[in-house]
């Protein structure tokens, strides 16, 4: 099945009962049981609930996995991923992080004593040389957040496999539509459900993606145990966003093509990071703070606001919003500057967006 029909179908077969086409949002706590422990492979909605369980099919389909597991929230499913390790033992992960993944890392599980090195993912001989043998795993995005760098999954998974070492990728910018990271060599997909694959800013939501059956059982163990699964209707809203995946994805590339082609040719713009694909766009601008500030202030069309991924356009100042979080002089070091803004294209016509920026720029002059 392409992958246009797996969007719409997959894991979605009509209900059996009423012959419903659209997955029924099952908005149940527990299940009537003929007798103790006597139940039709549902017991507690925490542990079994079929909307989830339509969602985590058609996901793992969408990534080329062999199962999904659904998640309150991106970071939800990002903490049971390091709850697979102990005490001792360390991470590599990227240098260009979401500011709550890296809030995750160093204050709530270096407290739990696991240790964590940065590197360049443009390079996968400096994640090599941070290997130890303590490494128990390589977290990576690409392209990252919000420097929009690009590493090389295939040699960074011969890497791992090599020191049999995990390697999760947080696919959220790029989705499978773009990327499938398990065809790659990686071990696990993480996901923002929230951004792109939902689609329509509506829910908040997290997934992990892998082929590995020991994997699940482990990761399937600890999505019970510590109980941040999603609520059901916030699992039918993500199906619902996952049905038009695809074209959203090729319109938001289109848009954000304009929209970065317009950009390059403007006196304010230092210059543009963009991969090429997908509607994730960063651009160093040549002001400064207070006149990023005005022109934040000035969008119409565009809202400033945190996120991604949804069909209206966003832009924001990731050094005071969203990688507030990660420290003054190691933004700096890595160029998350005051003048450094980042753009998620949505769906509008490129004209009308472009047009907003040019007026919010005027504005950003004072």
């Amino acid at each position: 099945m392409k992958f246009e029909s797996k969007c719409v179908h997959a894991g979605q077969d009509p209900e059996p009962v009423t012959g419903a086409l659209m997955t029924p949002v099952f908005l149940n706590a527990t299940y009537a049981q003929a007798g103790p422990g006597e139940h039709r492979g549902f017991e507690y909605s925490r542990t079994q609930n079929p909307t989830r369980f339509a969602l985590e099919a058609n996901l793992a389909a969408l990534e080329g996995g062999s199962w999904g597991l659904a998640f309150a929230s991106g970071l939800a499913a990002s903490a049971t991923v390091l709850h697979l390790l102990s005490a001792g033992d360390h991470v590599v992960a990227g240098d260009d992080l979401y500011g709550g993944t890296y809030r995750l890392f160093e204050r709530v599980f270096r407290q739990l004593q696991l240790d964590f090195t940065y590197v360049d993912p443009r390079e996968p001989a400096r994640i090599e040389a941070a290997l130890r043998p303590a490494s128990k795993l390589v977290w990576v995005e690409t392209p990252t957040n919000p420097l929009l760098k690009e590493c090389d999954l295939a040699e960074v998974a011969r890497i791992c496999q090599a020191r049999g070492v995990l390697l999760a990728v947080d696919n959220t910018f790029l989705t499978p539509y773009y990327q499938r990271p398990l065809e790659l060599g990686a071990d696990l997909v993480v996901h923002s459900t929230t951004k792109f694959l939902n689609g329509h800013s509506d829910v908040v939501g997290g997934a992990v993606v892998g082929r590995d059956a020991a994997l699940r059982e482990r990761l399937a163990f600890l999505q019970n145990a510590i109980g941040g699964v999603p609520s059901p209707l916030d699992c039918f809203l993500v199906l619902r966003g996952t049905k038009t995946l695809a074209v959203r994805m090729e319109r938001h590339t289109a848009n954000a093509q304009a929209v970065v082609a317009w950009l390059r040719k403007r006196p304010e713009v230092e210059r543009v990071a963009y991969p090429g694909r997908g509607g994730m766009v960063t651009a160093f601008l040549r002001l400064d703070l207070e006149a990023v500030r005005r022109m934040l202030r000035a969008v119409k069309l565009f809202a400033c606001a945190e996120s991604l991924g949804g069909v209206e356009s966003l832009i924001e100042q990731p050094a005071l919003m969203t990688h507030a979080s990660i420290p003054g002089p190691q933004r700096e070091a890595l160029g998350i500057t005051d003048g450094l803004v980042r753009l998620s294209v949505g769906l509008e016509h490129p004209d009308d967006l472009i047009s907003d920026l040019e007026q919010a720029l005027r504005a950003a002059a004072g």
